[in-house]
């Protein structure tokens, strides 16, 4: 065998190896998804006839997708899911109408959750639904 050949199936050997990883990837994360709880959640600026924003992925083993993902997970953990059953925090917000549209889909122990508000502003959103909606950076 030639050096030029053990270079050759070096290469392929590196290459499957490549491959195999990253088509495990995409499955990992999907089974991840389809195991646990997890809401994709969106908020749109506007009264979202126009149709929605990108949103984020939120997933809760662990707590990931959002800068208070942790806050979020146990905010849902505590009302099963059910964002409606999600206490209201005594916030003081502006009298200011910049409607959001707030929109989860996905799944709590086992059940399909399907969520869809719409709030005077952010600050009420936040307010009633906590840090589930905290997709902006």
């Amino acid at each position: 065998m030639t050096r030029r050949t053990t270079l050759v199936r070096g290469g392929l050997l590196a290459a499957a190896a490549a491959l195999a990883l990253g088509t495990a990837t995409p499955q990992a994360t999907a089974r991840q998804a389809d195991s646990g709880n997890w809401l994709y959640v969106t908020v749109t600026h506007g009264d979202a006839r126009s149709g929605e924003q990108p949103g984020r992925l939120l997933t809760c083993d662990p707590p990931q997708g959002h800068t208070k993902a942790a806050e979020a997970c146990a905010q849902l953990d505590a009302v099963d899911g059910d964002i409606h059953r999600l206490e209201q925090h005594g916030t003081y917000c502006p009298m200011v109408y910049a409607p959001v549209t707030a929109r989860a889909r996905g799944e709590w122990n086992g059940h399909p959750i399907d969520y869809r508000e719409t709030f005077a502003n952010s600050c009420g959103m936040t307010s009633r639904t906590g840090a589930v909606f905290t997709v902006e950076a």
